[in-house]
């Protein structure tokens, strides 16, 4: 569970806040930040924001310093030249500006809230952080209805993948069935291996950390790219299969087999991408939105951009339920 000291260690679980399209106009509403109104944006001089967090002017300079690139990245930008003149004639009584200053840094409320989920000794900035986390949580549990275990299902590409998916599955079910020796217990044994070709997890340790119950299934819970890799796997694998046990006089192959097939088919060149990307979607959106943390692929974590909150939570998600009840007819033909 993220807390407010993690926020301050963590430059990814920052950016989740900042990139966060929906939750942010409730922080900025919440949090009432006296501003000024410039060039179609509201931004903070230096001394503003030292004011409203209650440090020195000198510590924010030293955290601007510290972390320029994160900062300018949230909208911190140096005003000067002309723009500074017109600043400084719509605002000559409102800042304590000495007149020829060439140069004044101003923050937007992104970069402001930046420094707030920076700033370490500071009790407001500590208050803004435990305000913000709230926010965040409220607005993830508005938009999913209490519940992130089916976030992946408000994305609009999910529903596609998750049919296509299902037939893909089927075939390796069959495959499996027909041409690998072993009992009930194969099954699960290969599907665990694509796993951990994919995400690096096997369905257990996947269930455990999204504390999933007995009859959720996992495929239920992956994202569309994911579920995408995923089929490739299973129609690869189905197709390896049926052609190893056409060759062999046996017609059967054995459990051990089939996991070269698999390790053969994680090492292709050509998958590489598609792993690399459905294992960074997984990670960073699970850390996100589900608050949940893949040890085993930590290394491909990255921020998640604003592009996806507006996937999942925004204007652009779907209400799957609804999707599905709309959709019968052209799901039943995609199955075919």
């Amino acid at each position: 569970m993220k807390t407010e000291i993690t926020l301050t260690k963590s430059a990814i679980d920052r950016q989740n806040i900042l990139n966060n399209s929906v939750a942010l106009p409730r922080i900025q509403q919440a949090l009432e930040v006296p501003a000024l109104e410039f060039q179609g944006r509201l931004v903070l001089t230096k001394q503003m924001v030292a004011d409203f967090y209650g440090v020195d002017i000198r510590t924010i300079s030293r955290y601007i310093v510290q972390h320029k690139e994160e900062l300018e990245h949230n909208g911190y930008f140096v005003c000067k030249g002309d723009d500074l003149k017109e600043f400084k004639l719509r605002y000559v009584k409102d800042i304590n500006v000495p007149n020829k200053t060439p140069q004044i840094g101003l923050f937007d409320f992104r970069s402001f809230l930046n420094i707030g989920l920076l700033l370490t000794g500071s009790e407001k900035a500590k208050m803004v952080r435990g305000r913000v986390l709230d926010i965040v949580i409220a607005t993830i549990n508005e938009k999913t209805g209490g519940g992130t275990k089916f976030i992946n299902r408000r994305d609009v590409d999910y529903l596609p993948a998750a049919i296509k998916e299902e037939n893909y599955h089927k075939k390796l079910i069959d495959a499996i069935g027909q041409y690998v020796d072993g009992d009930a217990f194969k099954f699960p044994i290969i599907m665990d291996e694509i796993y951990k070709a994919v995400f690096c997890e096997k369905a257990r340790e996947y269930k455990e950390l999204l504390e999933l119950g007995e009859k959720d299934v996992l495929r239920h819970t992956l994202y569309a790219e994911v579920l995408r890799v995923v089929s490739s796997f299973e129609n690869g694998v189905a197709y390896e299969i049926e052609r190893e046990a056409g060759v062999k006089s046996s017609m059967f192959l054995s459990i051990d087999e089939v996991k070269m097939i698999i390790g053969k088919l994680a090492k292709h060149p050509m998958q590489t991408p598609y792993i690399y990307d459905a294992r960074q979607k997984m990670a960073s959106r699970d850390l996100a939105f589900r608050d949940v943390y893949h040890g085993n692929i930590a290394e491909y974590l990255n921020a998640v951009s604003p592009e996806e909150y507006e996937r999942f939570l925004g204007s652009l998600s779907v209400d799957f339920d609804r999707l599905l009840d709309e959709n019968k007819d052209v799901l039943e033909r995609l199955k075919q």
